[in-house]
């Protein structure tokens, strides 16, 4: 689980310990009167079970405090849909997976985008889009049929970027490695880098990258995308991080914008992403 989903279960263990202590409640006075076992109690307090909907509601009726249950639970739900595990996502699908998100990002204003590994989403090409998802799908032991079909509805909102039509706009920071790690070999590289060149031209997004050579301000990480300021989500190895939580959507600003700082754009992108292409380009042409 991801450092900010596991804290923030921790801190909801702690919120239902300070209920039970502000009613002067041991925790074996607590069972009794929520009819909850004594060591579950002490679970869900440290944070190592998951309260269900129904703990709730008997924790706050015995501890006197019925008017926080809505509060409690809407707490809870969001804190259960900060960490999604791949292999149960793609159950439903990869095709599912990419069209679902579509609506998002048509009504998001401004999209702001870290990555250290792989080219955004929503400026790949078809050709690298195929890769990604076929090395993902590999990884995580899915079958390969609809990886087409998925790349497809990835971008089917890629005019959200292209087509500029003054509502979505976008800031977007790579690091230098993006360019490197030669997903689909080669030819996919190569004409990847054509694509972010032209990128780098639009009005309505700004495309940095953070060169190698840089003084950093902060490591470099797992790539995030924020949604405006109302939505934070980061991919991890085995599953992805989502909140809404004003904590956390405060924080990848900050981080988004120190990440910011370091990057270079303009010509001086431009120039490190023709260099990466003429490296795909000569390493065909000798090879």
């Amino acid at each position: 689980m991801s450092d900010s989903a596991a804290a923030a279960k921790k801190a909801f263990g702690i919120k239902l310990r300070d209920l039970r202590l502000d009613a002067d409640l041991t925790g074996r006075e607590l069972a009794a009167r929520s009819g909850m076992r004594n060591t579950k109690i002490s679970r869900l307090e440290h944070g190592r079970q998951n309260p269900s909907e129904d703990d709730i509601r008997r924790w706050c009726g015995a501890c006197g405090v019925p008017h926080l249950i809505p509060e409690l639970i809407a707490v809870l739900r969001e804190i259960e849909q900060m960490w999604v595990e791949y292999r149960r996502e793609m159950r439903a699908g990869q095709v599912h997976i990419q069209s679902r998100s579509t609506p998002l990002y048509e009504s998001t204003r401004l999209l702001r985008a870290y990555e250290a590994n792989m080219v955004p989403g929503i400026l790949q090409t078809h050709a690298y889009t195929v890769a990604v998802l076929t090395a993902s799908a590999r990884l995580h032991g899915v079958p390969l049929g609809d990886i087409e079909a998925a790349a497809d509805a990835r971008l089917s909102r890629q005019h959200l970027v292209t087509a500029g039509n003054g509502l979505n706009n976008y800031s977007f920071v790579i690091e230098h490695g993006v360019l490197e790690h030669g997903f689909g070999g080669r030819v996919v590289m190569a004409g990847q880098c054509d694509f972010l060149l032209q990128v780098t031209r639009l009005p309505n997004v700004a495309l940095g990258i953070i060169p190698p050579w840089r003084e950093r301000t902060v490591r470099a990480g797992e790539g995030f995308y924020l949604f405006d300021e109302q939505l934070v989500r980061s991919e991890m190895w085995s599953g992805g991080f989502r909140t809404r939580r004003a904590e956390e959507l405060a924080f990848f600003v900050r981080l988004f914008a120190q990440l910011r700082g370091m990057a270079v754009y303009g010509e001086a992108a431009r120039t490190l992403i023709e260099t990466a292409r003429g490296g795909y380009a000569q390493t065909r042409e000798t090879s």
